[in-house]
C-alpha cells in the first residue's frame, strides 16, 4: 500500500473539505427557514443536494491521502466550521461552553495527527 503521509497541504485540503461539507448544513438551516416560499426551499434543498454530491467525491478521494482513522478525526472540525457558520449566517451567540469543546475537539484532532505523522516519520 502506498504511505500516507499527513503533510500540511493535505491537512489543509481536508479541511476545505470539511467546510464543503459544513456549508451543505447551512443550505438545510436556509431551506427549512423558507418553508413558507415553497420555490426558495427547493433551491436551498438542490443546493444542499449538489454540494453533498460535491464532497462525497472529494471526500474519497481525500481518504485514498490519510488512513482513515485520521481522517475522521479531522473531520469533527465540522464543529469548528458549524459554529463558525452559526455566528455568521445566523447570528447565533457562542457560549464558553462552545468554545470549550470545540477546544477539546481541536487538541484531539491536532494530537492524532501528530501521532499519525511521527508513524510516517517512523517508517
Amino acid at each position: 500500500m502506498k504511505k500516507k503521509g499527513v503533510t500540511l497541504k493535505n491537512i489543509l485540503l481536508l479541511q476545505a473539505i470539511i467546510i464543503i461539507y459544513t456549508i451543505s448544513s447551512v443550505m438545510a438551516k436556509f431551506a427549512s427557514a423558507s418553508a413558507e416560499a415553497p420555490f426558495r426551499m427547493l433551491v436551498f434543498l438542490g443546493l444542499e443536494f449538489v454540494i453533498l454530491a460535491i464532497y462525497a467525491v472529494l471526500w474519497q478521494q481525500m481518504i485514498k491521502r490519510f488512513d482513515l482513522s485520521v481522517a475522521y478525526a479531522n473531520r469533527s472540525m465540522a464543529i469548528l466550521w458549524s459554529m463558525i457558520w452559526a455566528v455568521i449566517f445566523f447570528h447565533d451567540e457562542i457560549t464558553l461552553r462552545n468554545i470549550l469543546g470545540v477546544l477539546i475537539v481541536l487538541m484531539g484532532t491536532v494530537i492524532v495527527n501528530l501521532d499519525a505523522r511521527e508513524e510516517a516519520q517512523d517508517e
